[in-house]
């Protein structure tokens, strides 16, 4: 089998990295940084850089402005981008913006895309994705969406509570997920702007990567226009997959750029500092750390270039992608872990960026379905392909 990359992935790859090391983490001490995320203003100076660079928003399409890359090229760049926290904002392939810009090009007329989308991918828009709800509303569970939308008129009127929107402070556009009278669920496009949309509240959380924190959001008899129907009615559930299963890979591309970052730290730190006569990389425990690192991420590695590759064949790759988001973000976890303990005191100060990766990183294993779901999702395939077997 032949896992060479074409040349001019790998050139892209590289010219990514360099921009991150030269562009991108010199910025990482900048204030204007915040609990919830860098800065509007960081945000637009990262991606006035990237765009500069000719690397702003590679994933989309060339029509919309992007380099139109495959999933595998995605792996490569993703995975250089996430070097740094802030390098997947600087290539505007962030969550939920990238997820959503997939979204928008699979679904949304040409009229939308010219409205929401090319503005986004051109990095002057941010958007947001409502899905996620409050007990006793949808979670892990969408089918639990307790968020209407009813229809009058020519508008469709949106009630519902949100939580945990990624983007939300900030963003220019949402896209709202909401049930209809008869049990289906349907996505809805609207500006953040528009009447009855609330910010409630910033949800305090342990990662500070994400431009505009996680936010709660209130919909109170918020008019949309029947034409700013994203897709079909009642297809709401169905595009969620569109967007949900190239999302869990992307992201577990990001972060095995900040988790090889981490295990980067930790070789540098072993190799120089010396405890009981000899350097820490030759004790044998730390040793075997460094070893395990090495496999998690190649492992992690494997999985994301197979599922993308399969994806670029044209596969759903629903059951590949959850397997791939398990794996990776339990492997990476752990690297991560590792690299904490292996830097003993300076791995849990800011003296290194490996605490910083360590809050970020651990959230992973939540975001786009617990690890927990998804294991139940794939068991329930795999039961039902034996039943069918046999």
């Amino acid at each position: 089998m032949n896992f060479d990359l074409p040349g001019e992935i790998c050139e892209l790859g590289e010219r990514t990295r360099r921009f991150i090391a030269e562009q991108v983490i010199p910025l990482e001490n900048d204030e204007r940084q915040t609990s919830h995320g860098p800065s509007g203003e960081l945000r637009q100076e990262l991606v006035a850089r990237a765009r500069a660079a000719g690397l702003l928003t590679p994933h989309a399409s060339r029509e919309m402005g992007g380099l139109g890359l495959s999933h595998v090229a995605k792996a490569v760049v993703f995975e250089e981008a996430g070097y740094s926290w802030l390098g997947p904002t600087a290539l505007n392939i962030h969550a939920p913006d990238e997820g959503n810009i997939h979204l928008m090009e699979e679904v949304a007329s040409a009229a939308q895309k010219e409205r929401w989308l090319r503005p986004q991918v051109e990095g002057r828009t941010r958007s947001c994705f409502a899905m996620t709800e409050p007990e006793p509303g949808a979670g892990a569970d969408p089918s639990m969406m307790a968020t209407t939308a009813m229809r009058d008129g020519d508008d469709y009127v949106i009630n519902g509570l949100k939580c945990f929107i990624t983007g939300a402070d900030g963003a220019d556009y949402v896209i709202v997920m909401a049930r209809m009278e008869d049990g289906s669920a349907t996505m809805f496009l609207t500006d953040m702007g528009g009447a009855g949309i609330t910010l409630e509240r910033n949800m305090d959380a342990m990662d500070h990567c994400f431009t505009g924190g996680h936010g709660v959001l209130s919909f109170k008899n918020v008019r949309v226009p029947a034409t700013d129907v994203l897709g079909e009615v009642g297809k709401g559930f169905r595009y969620a997959q569109v967007r949900l299963a190239p999302a869990r890979l992307t992201h577990c591309m990001r972060w095995l750029g900040q988790a090889r970052r981490a295990h980067d730290l930790a070789v540098s730190y072993a190799r120089r500092r010396q405890a009981f006569g000899k350097s820490l990389a030759e004790h044998e425990g730390v040793g075997f750390m460094l070893a395990d690192n090495d496999m998690d991420l190649h492992t992690s590695r494997l999985h994301i270039w197979h599922t993308a590759w399969l994806l670029d064949q044209g596969q759903k790759c629903n059951f590949e992608s959850s397997r791939a988001k398990v794996v990776c973000s339990e492997a990476q976890w752990r690297v991560v872990d590792r690299c904490v303990q292996i830097l003993g005191g300076q791995g849990v100060t800011a003296e290194t960026p490996v605490m910083r990766i360590f809050t970020d990183m651990r959230a992973f294993r939540i975001y786009d379905g617990p690890s927990e779901v998804h294991r139940w999702s794939m068991a329930r395939k795999i039961v039902q392909a034996a039943e069918n077997v046999a």
